[in-house]
């Protein structure tokens, strides 16, 4: 589940960051007022446009989330976990392709932001990765076990005694 879930995020971010860059040189597109509206960007660095210097470290940071959370994953079967891992997997995996493959060069590519809301500017993968460290945080918090839970162990069932005197 965890694998499906994270495929189809990649396919719909990679598909509206693809729509998205039609919107080059257009002013920004309100969807709900100044609130919610559409505007292309390209972001070289993290969240709030953090380490924009540092793309490659970014590159490899994005590498490493998904190697780790694809481990976690065998290991998951838990719903709410396979759905929080996977939207955790999906929004890393589309970031780690953008920088690998985006301009301007390898392990150095911008990510393609375009949903303005408010000081922030985003795109589906960020929203999944929101939401999955979110559902991931809540299900710690609630010591939901990832894993199936641990079988009880029946203690063995002895053979009856025998008796050596046989009447």
């Amino acid at each position: 589940m965890v694998l499906v879930l994270a495929a189809g995020l990649v396919a719909v971010d990679q598909l509206t960051k693809w729509w998205a860059e039609g919107l080059a040189g257009r002013a920004p597109i309100n969807v709900i007022g100044e609130l919610l509206r559409l505007r292309l960007t390209y972001n070289p660095g993290a969240a709030f446009s953090i380490g924009t210097e540092y793309t490659w470290v970014l590159t490899l940071f994005a590498a490493a989330a998904v190697v780790a959370i694809s481990v976690l994953a065998r290991r998951v079967a838990s719903r709410a976990w396979a759905v929080g891992l996977g939207l955790m997997l999906g929004g890393a995996t589309t970031h780690l392709l953008d920088r690998l493959f985006r301009e301007p060069g390898f392990a150095r590519g911008h990510v393609v932001d375009f949903i303005d809301y408010g000081p922030f500017v985003g795109n589906v993968a960020d929203i999944a990765l929101v939401v999955g460290v979110g559902l991931i945080f809540l299900l710690s918090v609630r010591n939901v076990p990832m894993g199936a839970p641990a079988a009880e162990t029946a203690p063995a069932e002895t053979a009856p005694a025998r008796s050596d005197d046989a009447s």
